[in-house]
């Protein structure tokens, strides 16, 4: 028996799992794959930093070796132009390049130093309910019970679906393909760009020291070739097979319940020109072991008012996630407008 089981091992699920045992809770953490995982590179802002430093990662995310940067690249509606991070009184701000592999592993590492207990690789098959409330997970190494259970395991919406709980679109299909290329590419050696054009977007960046990123996103459906790499990568050499990421703008209705948790992509998707996805999960994480600190704390002082002060929280839970989801959403609604010009058969 926990107080809390976390599904998924990315950035938002060790958050949750890291905040829930400093709030003396005790949590199983469930993980599919083993460590190293593949994932796609991230951009980080400089923004992140005081949140890895709640985690206590901080220090060991500066140690690792990231490339750092000032800022991006941009060339949406205008002529291309850096845009810097900003400074203050300390100097220039800095940005991550992270490599999803090591920075993933960091967090799942202070997260197990901690006492969280990981099992990988460990399937999680279908939620357990009573009375329809959420109180466990069956996987593929038994059943394991807690107070909630935290849906970290992505854009797959494993929870919602399995509850039934409505998914929202907010935009046509869209698929992003992204692959890697070797070699040595100048002009991206100081930061990464997304460059718009009539029909999408493409984002590059370094990721490692000879190892370089695309992102490719079209405004239509129609398909992005397997063999289509960045002009501006014509000349290096392709790694591995690209891959493919549904990032159709979409949310779930109710992102959390009696006993459920729904945190970073299993709670809300855009596509990564809205920026700040690892941020926004390391947040919702976060965020959510909050509150479930909170339920369970009342729970002990106050046996007979759970089921009020539960449903109060996990409403300013669903607020808080509609309210920045909602922000977003504007933002990316008014920087694909800029391109409708461009492009008119975008129906976003």
């Amino acid at each position: 028996m926990y107080d809390v089981i976390v599904v998924g091992g990315g950035p938002a699920g060790s958050a949750a799992a890291i905040a829930c045992d400093r709030a003396n809770l005790r949590v199983l953490l469930l993980e599919k794959y083993p460590f190293p995982r593949d994932r796609p590179g991230e951009t980080l802002h400089p923004g992140i930093e005081p949140l890895l430093d709640r985690l206590g990662v901080l220090e060991a995310v500066l140690s690792a070796g990231f490339l750092r940067h000032q800022g991006n690249w941009v060339k949406w509606e205008r002529d291309l132009q850096f845009i810097p991070f900003g400074e203050d009184e300390t100097g220039i701000w800095h940005g991550f390049q992270a490599w999803r592999a090591d920075f993933d592993r960091l967090l799942l590492d202070r997260a197990i130093a901690l006492g969280v207990k990981v099992l990988p690789p460990c399937h999680a098959v279908r939620p357990i309910l009573c009375d329809g409330r959420v109180i466990g997970v069956e996987t593929s190494q038994g059943i394991f019970e807690a107070s909630v259970v935290i849906d970290a395991a992505g854009g797959h919406h494993w929870l919602a679906k399995q509850l039934g709980l409505n998914i929202k679109t907010y935009s046509q299909p869209l698929v992003a393909r992204y692959g890697y290329v070797r070699g040595q590419c100048p002009i991206r050696e100081r930061a990464p760009a997304i460059i718009a054009d009539d029909c999408g977007w493409t984002w590059t960046a370094r990721v490692r020291a000879d190892l370089y990123q695309w992102t490719r996103l079209n405004f239509t459906i129609e398909r992005i070739d397997r063999g289509w790499i960045p002009e501006e990568f014509a000349n290096l050499q392709a790694v591995d097979k690209s891959r493919v990421a549904d990032v159709t703008w979409r949310t779930i209705d109710r992102p959390a319940g009696l006993g459920y948790f729904l945190i970073g992509d299993a709670a809300a998707v855009l596509d990564p020109s809205s920026s700040h996805g690892v941020l926004k999960a390391i947040m919702s994480g976060m965020m959510a072991g909050h509150a479930i600190s909170q339920i369970i704390e009342r729970e002990a002082r106050h046996q007979g008012d759970r089921n009020y002060s539960e449903r109060v929280v996990i409403q300013e839970y669903c607020q808080w996630i509609r309210d920045w989801f909602g922000h977003d959403l504007a933002r990316l609604t008014e920087l694909y407008a800029l391109l409708s010009d461009r492009n008119r058969s975008t129906t976003i």
